[in-house]
């Protein structure tokens, strides 16, 4: 008699779930196993997991808790599962995300296809042009908030299937392990690491915010990336009218707006801003404020502009800072000095250069320095850090696609 399985799930999306996870490049989970091992016997490791979920008997194990330091001195918690549970999870997801873009909002653009930060920080650009206020929201521990009861009530309205239900029950479910090794039950929240965590917090802001702010109040302009959140408004006035409706909506949903990072901002920029308390605000690793522009005529102007922000400039300089130079000295030729500081470099200029790209050029002067640092040290020709920093402005001139930031000189 053929054996029949209690789900119909196939084993190319298995594999394909594996695949996308893969190309992700996470860490191990509390098992200790990293993809080196889980690639070592891929095809027995795919087949019970396939094997597991299709009979119902497939249980995720506890989520490894690991804190990431914030720039304001706090941390952040991360969610690691582990890589058998983060290809279920993708199995899931793969099914149920063309589902749900159907129906979330055009100005939603966190951990999207299609969408990108860049989309935003440019759509907040366009609309602070049209708008004189901005309320700028951040929801206070926003993954570890989220209402299991109302996030199944979402997920229920569109997934239908009863192995996908069940599977993301028991992801919300799953305890975590702290460093310790002590377990903690989770009665609320997503941890924010797991492959589907994303996706369904979009879902529960997309009800707990997105339509619901649309039919509260007329002709809403906004941009939410995740639990960011801009909304232009017309006037100071409305603005804390918005901020008080909203405070009332997220109370009923279980979440709380964070009271020192949430404020109102004026941002017209061809008026006077002398007599206004906040005038900047942060987004996605860029500040808004008025900024010195030129128009196409020669004319100069302030006007309310994007550029890489003092927290990503610093987190910057920290993390070059914190590069192997004394390793790097050590060696005989230079190319791993290049290569770890060329891939590097590039990201920051294709992020942070899309916008007033004269700002991430300053921030990375800093390398420019160390390498002269480097550079003295290195070769002892070079008796001072003038000679070296000459040296280094040389090189520059002669191989200016070296590093992103050369070529744009």
């Amino acid at each position: 008699m053929k054996q029949t399985k209690s789900y119909d799930i196939p084993k190319r999306l298995v594999y394909e779930a594996y695949k996308r996870v893969k190309a992700n490049k996470g860490g191990a989970g509390i098992d200790g196993q990293s993809q080196k091992d889980f690639d070592s016997n891929l095809e027995n490791n795919l087949y019970k997991l396939w094997n597991r979920m299709s009979s119902g008997s497939y249980f995720p194990q506890a989520v490894k808790r690991v804190n990431i330091p914030k720039s304001d001195g706090g941390t952040r918690p991360l969610g690691i599962p582990t890589i058998t549970d983060r290809i279920a999870q993708m199995t899931v997801k793969l099914l149920i995300e063309p589902e749900l873009e159907n129906h979330f909002h055009p100005d939603s653009y966190g951990y999207r296809p299609e969408k990108s930060a860049h989309d935003a920080v440019q759509k907040v650009k366009e609309r602070c042009w049209q708008r004189g206020w901005v309320l700028d929201m951040d929801i206070k521990g926003f993954f570890d908030a989220i209402n299991h009861d109302l996030l199944m009530r979402a997920v229920e309205k569109h997934v239908k299937e009863p192995w996908q239900l069940l599977y993301i029950k028991r992801w919300l479910t799953s305890p975590v392990q702290h460093a310790a090794g002590k377990l903690e039950q989770r009665t609320q929240g997503t941890p924010q690491g797991g492959v589907i965590s994303p996706l369904l917090a979009n879902l529960f802001l997309h009800y707990a915010f997105d339509s619901w702010i649309e039919t509260r109040w007329t002709g809403i302009q906004f941009e939410r990336y995740a639990d960011d959140v801009i909304c232009h408004c017309s006037s100071e006035r409305e603005a804390l009218a918005l901020k008080s409706l909203v405070t009332d909506r997220f109370a009923k949903c279980g979440l709380e707006l964070h009271p020192e990072k949430t404020k109102i901002v004026y941002c017209k920029s061809w008026k006077h801003t002398e007599n206004r308390e906040l005038i900047s605000f942060d987004f996605l690793g860029f500040t808004f404020k008025p900024r010195k522009a030129k128009t196409k005529e020669g004319h100069h102007l302030l006007s309310f502009q994007p550029a890489v922000s003092n927290k990503s400039a610093k987190r910057i300089r920290e993390a070059i800072n914190s590069w192997p130079w004394k390793y790097w000295l050590q060696l005989n030729e230079t190319k791993s000095l290049v290569e770890h500081s060329r891939s590097k470099l590039q990201g920051w200029m294709a992020y942070y250069g899309r916008f007033n790209r004269w700002a991430i050029i300053d921030v990375l002067w800093h390398f420019d320095k160390r390498l002269s640092r480097w550079s003295k040290r290195k070769y002892k020709k070079l008796k001072t850090l003038s000679q070296a920093m000459k040296r280094v402005k040389q090189i520059r001139l002669e191989s200016p696609r070296l590093f992103a930031h050369w070529n744009q000189v």
